[in-house]
C-alpha cells in the first residue's frame, strides 16, 4: 500500500486535548532521546480558547536554541504556542534525500502539543530560516489543509510532490544575500507560488542571510492578523 509519507504527507489531526498543559517557558517534548524538540509556553495562555501554534525550524548546522530567540518574546507578548523542533542530521532530511525520520518527529510533535492544548485550527504556522524556510515552504505547502500559513526567512527551494489546501505565504529574502541569492531563491520561490495561486506576501530587505528582527515582526503580524 503507497504510504503518504514518502510524498510529504503528516498524519497529523487536530483533537481535544487529554493531558495536563506543561509549564511556561521552554519544554523539550521526549519526542527523541537526542536531538529533541522544544515548544515554548508563554505565560498566562488561556485554555479556554483556541491557541495560535508557529513551527520554527531552524537553518542548517542549527538547533532550536539558535533560532527560539528571535521569536519567544512574540509568542509571550501574543500568547501563541512556539515549536522548535530539531533536525535528525545537520540539515532538515528533505535536503539531504527525502522525506523521512524528521516528518515522522514532526508528526509526534504535533500530535503531543494537540494532547496538551487547544490548537486553533486556523492559526498553525509552519516557519524556518535557510535550509528550514525552505522545509516548511515544502512542508507547508503539502500539508496546506494543516499548516494555515507559511512563512519563509531566506529560504532556498521547494520540494513539493503534492499540493493540499491553500495556506497563506509569507516569503523575505536579503538583496545582497551571499549564501542563497536572491534571484534564483526568494524571487523564484515567491513567482513559482503565485503562479499556482497561492496568495503570497513576498518582501525584500536589504540585507545578507540573517534573521532580521523588523522582518520577523511583519511576519508575525502576518500571522496573527
Amino acid at each position: 500500500m503507497f504510504d503518504p509519507s514518502l510524498m510529504g504527507r503528516l498524519s497529523f489531526k487536530h483533537a481535544a486535548p487529554t493531558q495536563s498543559p506543561l509549564p511556561p517557558g521552554r519544554n523539550f517534548l521526549g519526542i527523541a532521546d537526542e536531538r529533541d524538540t522544544i515548544l515554548y509556553v508563554p505565560e498566562a495562555l488561556d485554555l479556554n480558547a483556541a491557541v495560535p501554534l508557529m513551527v520554527m525550524f531552524h537553518g542548517a548546522g542549527g538547533f532550536p536554541e539558535k533560532v527560539l530567540p528571535f521569536l519567544e518574546e512574540h509568542a509571550e507578548r501574543h500568547k501563541f504556542l512556539l515549536l522548535a523542533p530539531h533536525s535528525t542530521f545537520a540539515t532538515w532530511d528533505i535536503v539531504i534525500g527525502g522525506n523521512g525520520p524528521d516528518l515522522e518527529r514532526l508528526d509526534k510533535a504535533l500530535a503531543e502539543v494537540a494532547s496538551r492544548y487547544p490548537i486553533d485550527p486556523q492559526r498553525l504556522a509552519f516557519a524556518g530560516f535557510s535550509d528550514g524556510a525552505s522545509y516548511a515552504l515544502s512542508t507547508g505547502i503539502t500539508n496546506g489543509d494543516i499548516a494555515t500559513h507559511v512563512i519563509a526567512f531566506s529560504g532556498g527551494f521547494m520540494t513539493i510532490f503534492m499540493q493540499e489546501g491553500s495556506p497563506q505565504v509569507f516569503i523575505a529574502h536579503g538583496l545582497i544575500d551571499e549564501q542563497l541569492p536572491i534571484e534564483s531563491s526568494g524571487r523564484a520561490n515567491a513567482a513559482r507560488l503565485r503562479a499556482a495561486g497561492y496568495d503570497v506576501e513576498y518582501v525584500e530587505f536589504n540585507g545578507k542571510h540573517l534573521i532580521q528582527p523588523a522582518i520577523v515582526n511583519m511576519a508575525i503580524d502576518f500571522f496573527l492578523k
